[in-house]
């Protein structure tokens, strides 16, 4: 019986102790490609071509983001990435700048650039650098990920060139709790290895479009990617006030299960007990009470803290929303201007 060609399957932690992920002989690529239905290996000469033209193509993808990508120098260890977003205007990770000022930027032809920070969020680690004279292409955006699309994460720590790894997106997820009140709305994960200093860098598709901004800040020992569209937001509020508002209600609050007999007409099995209401807070002067289950926020549903605070964000603070509450077996509404957190 003849022997069947011969694959690498990497596994989850393989025998010489590196990262899943890197990818570095041919049998390593096609096994990768195999696993992810990307080629069918029947004829090996086919093959062969079918894989010569998608590595191409991989290495096309890295050359169209790597115009855009530049080294960032913002703390006395690993320099870190930045993605060209508009005129002037590089978006970096915030957990690599160490300091406020003394910052730089090195281009892709080797130009060190001085940098002004524009603004901070630690919620997001992002941050935005203005940079003057800055002659360099924007990233371009992908359209929304998919769970199992290929990607490349792409980075330049150091002058000299892109690095690259190959993974996909194997999970898009959200919010994720960070603490002191914050939430990150969404999230990227992906399988690509994350070299020192690719925080700042762009996950790509195949087209060299950016998926999502890379960090290793948020999660420790997790990469994720800030989805592009909301990277960019962040990035419109840094550059216009330096911060990005979040907005609060003001209640102490706890997840309960709703009977099928108090929900009221509505199908969600969840909603948020008020346990104490702030005195002068946005909700008390809403006419929010002790004993409401809050079940939405301007008809979204609202079944978990998370969803509350995903729902009090961005151009909502200052604003008036409508508060979905059951109240005695009743729903009602509470107009509440929704307060900017400290």
């Amino acid at each position: 019986m003849p022997a069947s060609p011969a694959y690498v399957t990497s596994p989850a932690y393989p025998p010489n102790g590196e990262r899943p992920g890197i990818i570095r002989t041919y049998g390593q690529v096609t096994a990768c490609l195999e696993e992810r239905n990307v080629l069918l290996m029947s004829n090996p000469t086919s093959s062969a071509k079918d894989l010569g033209a998608f590595s191409s193509q991989m290495a096309d993808a890295v050359d169209r983001v790597a115009a855009s990508l530049v080294t960032v120098y913002g703390r006395d260890r690993q320099a870190a990435t930045g993605i060209v977003i508009g005129d002037g205007l590089v978006l970096a990770s915030d957990h690599t700048l160490e300091r406020d000022d003394n910052l730089q930027i090195e281009t892709p032809d080797g130009h060190k650039l001085a940098a002004q920070l524009g603004g901070r969020d630690g919620a997001t680690d992002l941050a935005i650098l203005k940079i003057a004279d800055l002659n360099l292409p924007s990233a371009a955006t992908a359209a929304a990920a998919r769970v199992g699309q290929l990607a490349l994460a792409v980075g330049r720590p150091a002058p000299g060139g892109p690095m690259a790894s190959l993974g996909t997106v194997s999970a898009i997820a959200g919010p994720l709790r960070l603490g002191n009140g914050r939430a990150l709305e969404r999230y990227l994960r992906t399988d690509a290895t994350p070299y020192p200093g690719f925080s700042g860098g762009a996950l790509i598709d195949m087209s060299g479009a950016v998926a999502g901004v890379l960090t290793t800040g948020l999660a420790r020992g997790v990469t994720l990617a800030i989805p592009f569209d909301l990277a960019l937001r962040v990035a419109e509020s840094l550059t216009k006030q330096g911060f990005v508002k979040r907005g609060y209600l003001g209640v102490v609050s706890q997840q309960v299960k709703l009977p099928s007999a108090q929900r009221a007409g509505l199908t969600q099995e969840t909603g948020l007990l008020v346990v104490r209401v702030e005195e002068a807070s946005p909700a008390e002067k809403g006419g929010v009470l002790m004993g409401d289950i809050i079940v939405s926020v301007e008809g979204a549903t609202v079944a978990d803290a998370d969803d509350l605070l995903g729902a009090l964000s961005g151009d909502r603070v200052g604003r008036s929303v409508a508060v979905g509450l059951i109240r005695g077996g009743t729903l009602t509404t509470a107009n509440v201007v929704v307060g900017e957190r400290a």
